[in-house]
């Protein structure tokens, strides 16, 4: 077997970390509208600038313990931190699977019906499948999405900035040069940053690439900035059309109507629906691998269809009973402070003391 490549090592951590934030972060721009506009163009910034920075320490701080620990998946890595405890993040977990299973589902609902005027359940239908399909065929064609579908997003990402600032460039400035204070930017980064940290647990399977608590610190330290440059440029972007775009259900769509370009609004599309599809896919990959971690088997095609069927059919009934916007404004807050409470106080307590006995442990054994 070949060593693994840097972009392996350093690289592949942050863009699956970023591909299971994106979907639920700001891949339709709904959840930079409901935390960060409130708090006004500058102070929307900072929020999403502390995210950043809380994305980038926890992500590092994860990825050492889980190597010093030899955790592959969530489960081993809770059962390393909280002990007889660990069923308490389980719980939190299986919340926000079905919680963004449900906003996605939802979200490609909305992009069905806006651009080609389907039935809501059309889009949710088919996102549904390609999760099944995705997931079904296991750890390799997981990354194999993170990879591939990252480059398109990125790019994509990068000509729907460019217009943008060509078009609406100088209202974006204008809204930057208004006086408008900072209000509550840094509740709204901690919010924010709060549930989507969770794919930092995620995507611990991808993790196997590591060579040493280097490349561990690295590829975290790299996480942040990877999944919050995009939502940073995207909400530049939203803050032209501020304060209408506010109560928009899909605020990508809104921009891409002012564009003017049918054919660039379909490709942006597409790139939203891939981005659902990639962290349903890393969401739903790792309860399959935390089955797996169990089984003295290894888990079949079918048996991993079946377990992301009956999830992926839960959420979609969520979905169609309550709608985007409610999910997303009532159910992310709650989500983020079980995420904080079962995640990040213990991992930034109990896990570094913990971590720091590791170390000294293994250092000490170096003769």
């Amino acid at each position: 077997m070949s060593a693994p490549s840097l972009f392996q090592r350093l690289i592949l951590p942050g863009l699956a970390f970023k591909a299971v934030v994106i979907g639920g972060g700001y891949a339709t721009g709904r959840e930079l509208a409901e935390f960060f506009l409130p708090s006004g163009p500058v102070g929307g910034l900072m929020g999403l600038t502390l995210a950043m920075v809380i994305w980038s320490v926890v992500c590092a701080v994860t990825f050492v313990f889980a190597r010093a620990t030899a955790s592959s998946n969530y489960r081993d890595f809770f059962r390393r931190l909280l002990g007889p405890f660990w069923l308490v993040f389980e719980v939190a977990y299986v919340c926000f699977l079905l919680l963004i299973l449900s906003v996605f589902g939802a979200a490609a609902g909305e992009i069905g019906a806006a651009v080609f005027g389907w039935p809501r359940f059309v889009g949710a239908a088919l996102l549904a499948v390609c999760i099944l399909t995705v997931t079904a065929l296991g750890q390799d064609s997981v990354e194999r999405l993170f990879k591939y579908a990252s480059i398109f997003l990125y790019a994509v990402y990068a000509v729907f900035v460019a217009l943008c600032f060509t078009r609406f460039g100088g209202d974006v400035l204008a809204t930057l040069d208004q006086s408008i204070p900072p209000q509550g930017w840094a509740g709204a980064g901690l919010t924010y940053a709060g549930y989507n940290i969770v794919g930092a647990v995620v995507i611990l399977p991808v993790l196997r690439h590591l060579t040493s608590h280097r490349d561990a610190v690295t590829a975290g330290l790299l996480a942040g900035p990877l999944a919050a440059l995009p939502a940073i440029l995207f909400f530049l972007c939203m803050l032209a059309f501020h304060p209408e775009i506010a109560g928009a259900a899909l605020p990508s769509n809104y921009i891409l109507e002012r564009l003017g370009s049918p054919a660039f609004q379909l490709v942006f599309q597409f790139m939203i629906f891939i981005a659902l599809l990639e962290t349903s896919a890393g969401a739903v990959h790792a309860v399959n691998e935390r089955i797996a971690g169990v089984r003295r088997k290894p888990l079949t095609a079918r048996a991993r269809l079946l377990i992301a069927g009956a999830l992926v059919l839960a959420a979609m009934v969520i979905a169609e009973r309550f709608g985007l916007i409610a999910l997303i404004a009532n159910g992310y807050r709650i989500l983020s402070w079980m995420i904080l409470l079962t995640f990040v106080a213990p991992l930034m307590t109990i896990g570094l003391w913990k971590l720091r006995g590791l170390l000294k442990t293994r250092q000490e054994a170096v003769p």
